[in-house]
């Protein structure tokens, strides 16, 4: 039986997913004039910042790439090359999110327009990025890389994990229930 080296990144996509969902919802509820809740976005920021990008894509590409091109997965022009280039897109539009959402905040008007336009971009780009990973790289990694590298890269996962602070995960768990009850309600 091999180690499985992808369970915990699909396991973590679904966090990721969720608050991609809140930001389409909570866009297109802004969009309606039905939304102008700029910390929302702020904390959208905060949560992609930390969760997705530190803490997942930091695993993805300190460990599970590493150990693809290790294995023989060419470095540029591969499926690993659009993985980087895809998360290097996907901070972009975090980043002009961020500034637009502090403006608006900051009584700043014309800053609609920008969050709606990066958050759609953030949202559609990740939605097919984590397809992309969940069904055909992580089952690619799952059928190439041996045994004998799965056990290093489980650890190195943990030891990743460990340095966050003892509540990181649910304490974005718990900021994310926060804005679907919100949106439910």
């Amino acid at each position: 039986m091999k180690t499985d080296v992808t369970k915990v990144m699909v396991e973590e996509h679904q966090l990721i997913l969720r608050m991609i969902a809140l930001l389409e919802s909570n866009t297109a509820l802004m969009e309606e004039g039905k939304f102008r809740d700029w910390q929302f976005f702020l904390d959208g920021v905060d949560f992609i910042r930390h969760y997705a990008d530190r803490f997942h894509h930091a695993k993805e590409e300190d460990v599970l790439f590493k150990a693809l091109v290790k294995n023989g997965m060419p470095e540029q022009n591969s499926p690993v090359a659009a993985m980087l280039m895809a998360h290097d897109q996907g901070r972009a539009h975090v980043r002009a999110i961020e500034e637009a959402a502090q403006k608006a905040l900051d009584g700043e008007s014309g800053q609609l327009g920008v969050i709606a336009e990066n958050a759609r971009g953030y949202a559609a780009l990740l939605r097919d990025h984590i397809d992309k990973e969940d069904n055909i790289l992580y089952p690619l990694a799952e059928k190439v890389l041996p045994e004998e590298m799965r056990p290093a890269m489980v650890e190195a996962y943990a030891r990743a994990e460990a340095a966050a602070p003892a509540d990181f995960t649910e304490r974005y768990r718990k900021l994310v229930e926060k804005y679907e009850a919100r949106l439910a309600a």
